[in-house]
């Protein structure tokens, strides 16, 4: 934890992701729902609707479709790094809930928090972060400062 109370990190990428080929980190879904419960309609009305054009879009994923007796209908998420997210989908509509497995599927699984810096390296330089005029000559540096009474007469 930081002064400010939240965590905080620097900038990092799931294994350099997307310098080869991207791998989508999401696992698994798994859709927990009860048949009857008036909580549940929008959730029914995506896997009858929706899931199996999702399911061809992304098969990499896998869809789990429970239909059991629960107050409260989930979407959990699992990914590669271990990470489960696990979010109600109570009184949803099946867009909503379209748009909430969109979100997961375009996250990494690594919490969000506050970054540090924009840039960080392993192996920072012992020559010092790069200016514009790093490799610049050193004349473009210096100032020629004329009397007052030189500037008065008219060179500009």
């Amino acid at each position: 934890m930081t002064a400010r109370g939240t965590a905080s990190r620097f900038l990092q990428s799931v294994l350099h992701n997307g310098v080869g080929r991207y791998i989508c980190q999401l696992q698994r879904i798994s859709l927990i729902f009860s048949k009857d419960a008036p909580n549940s309609r929008g959730v029914r009305e995506f896997v009858e609707e929706g899931v199996v054009d999702f399911a061809k879009q992304n098969p990499g994923i896998v869809v789990y479709v429970t239909a059991k007796r629960c107050s409260v209908p989930k979407l959990i998420g699992e990914y590669l790094n271990g990470a489960v997210r696990e979010e109600a989908i109570n009184r949803k509509t099946a867009e909503e809930v379209a748009q909430l497995i969109q979100k997961m599927v375009s996250q990494s699984g690594l919490d969000i928090i506050r970054i540090r810096k924009p840039f960080h390296t392993d192996s920072p330089s012992i020559q010092g972060q790069w200016n514009p005029f790093t490799n610049k000559s050193s004349a473009l540096n210096v100032q020629d400062f004329k009397k007052d009474g030189e500037r008065a007469e008219g060179n500009l």
